[in-house]
């Protein structure tokens, strides 16, 4: 174990980072790719069904954010403890912080999937649900929330399996649930005719069987971490470093789910065609998006590794990096969507009055799409080396602090034009909220003192 540990230490503190970045960053890219892709078939398939259906599954994307959410608070919270501790060379103390947060997030999301079935109906209405929109989000939710468990352990696999620097094997796990949820849509939708029933169990069960397989390295013992009720911690201590650490996840995909809430209700007065066209341009965003995640979340083992061991000025470089890349790749792939952007709603949904609004909807987020980058890597990079609280203040900004207002403000001034580019404008004002904290950061980044073991 301990030349294991070495072996990690050296490949973390000692390649070069533009290349630790991108190996890193192409497994995670991956997973999320794939992982937005099977987020698009459930939308693609249940678009056959009608735009109500369609419509559901934006409401009901406010109940897997939530799940999310807290999945990702305590994988975030676990894997930057865990990257600097092994930066550390404190082997004990990462397992502890891992397995403390793997069946945390198992018990939480139980608790949840016991709340949302016992209110189900409020809580579509909750994130936006028309009366017509009801009937299939009340049953597209019923099975996302009996994959709660599977989805909130899962975050936190995940994202250990980064920070160790283990991307591969997240790829894996992630992947394969994708790629079977996919073709269970088209057996059960296509096939079983159970329609938008046949979505939400094919995402239950491709959620559970990817679940499994991340667990696999764990028990395999490819992993410095690992999950044993022993090394569960009761120290208030630690549950609550787990808990603010990753506070600006929980932050992030919570406003998101409020976010939905608002955007849904917002575009709602202008129709179910409304609601399912801003979901579609939701859906085809992230995934053009992924690229530039996948890159950040490839900085994040690398600065909190290095932050760890005290090599700050692979920190600063690693930002650099990662920020140039991202903003590359999304003034590309900004392009494509723009040029492309009646095609791919189209592509989901045939009524004329989704393709009108979804169309000019998505041109308005492509072009903020350059600018994301800077943003989101600021997050990533404070969350990464422990700076929490300036993490969740960036992190509230573009789903919570600026997107809500912002939202009702326009559509309340210029109508649908209002809802459309509420997100643009969301991600420009978060990219110019986060430019002093970074200034301030680098300013105040010490000299490279590195650890020993």
């Amino acid at each position: 174990m301990t030349k294991t540990n070495d072996a990690q230490y050296d490949r973390m503190t000692k390649t070069p980072v533009l290349k630790l970045i991108t190996v890193l960053a192409i497994p995670t890219t991956i997973s999320m790719l794939v992982t937005t892709i099977y987020n698009m078939a459930d939308a693609y398939f249940v678009g056959m069904i009608g735009t109500s259906a369609q419509g559901a599954t934006g409401v009901v994307f406010g109940v897997m954010a939530i799940l999310q959410a807290f999945g990702f608070m305590f994988g975030h919270g676990a894997g930057s403890n865990i990257s600097r501790k092994l930066g550390g060379h404190d082997i004990e103390s990462a397992r502890i912080f891992a397995s403390t947060s793997f069946f945390l997030s198992i018990l939480v999301g139980i608790l949840i999937m016991v709340f949302g079935l016992l209110f189900i109906n409020p809580l579509m209405r909750f994130f936006g649900s028309t009366d017509t929109i009801l009937p299939y989000a009340r049953t597209y939710a019923f099975y996302i929330l009996i994959a709660g468990p599977a989805m909130t352990s899962s975050c936190v696999m995940n994202n250990i399996l980064r920070y160790e620097g283990k991307a591969f094997f997240a790829m894996i796990g992630l992947t394969t649930g994708g790629i079977l949820n996919i073709f269970g849509d088209a057996l059960f939708i296509r096939y079983f005719h159970m329609g938008i029933a046949g979505a939400g169990l094919s995402t239950a069960i491709s959620q559970y069987i990817s679940a499994i397989i991340l667990l696999v390295p764990y028990l395999r013992n490819h992993t410095l971490s690992s999950f044993h009720i022993k090394y569960v911690s009761k120290d208030p201590a630690i549950i609550r470093n787990i808990m603010m650490t990753g506070s600006p996840s929980l932050a992030r995909q919570g406003l998101s789910s409020f976010a939905t809430m608002a955007l849904n209700v917002s575009a709602g007065v202008y129709g179910d065609a409304a609601i399912a066209a801003m979901s579609i341009v939701g859906r085809v965003c992230h995934f053009l998006f992924c690229v530039a995640m996948g890159i950040g979340q490839g900085l994040q083992p690398v600065s909190a590794f290095n932050y760890g061991a005290g090599l700050f000025s692979r920190v600063k470089e690693a930002f650099f990096v990662a920020v140039g890349l991202g903003t590359v790749m999304m003034l590309l792939l900004g392009v494509v969507g723009y040029v492309n952007a009646e095609g791919l709603i189209t592509l989901f949904r045939d009524d004329p009055d989704v393709i009108r609004i979804g169309t000019q909807a998505l041109r308005y987020h492509c072009l903020s799409l350059v600018v994301l980058p800077l943003a989101m890597n600021s997050n990533m990079l404070f969350q990464s080396i422990g700076e929490s609280k300036i993490a969740l203040l960036l992190a509230c900004l573009r789903s919570g602090i600026s997107f809500i207002p912002t939202v009702f403000i326009l559509s309340n001034f210029f109508g649908l034009f209002g809802v459309q580019i509420a997100q643009p404008i969301a991600d420009v004002i978060s990219v110019v909220c986060s430019v002093p904290f970074l200034i301030d950061f680098f300013r105040r980044l010490p000299e490279d003192q590195p650890s020993v073991a």
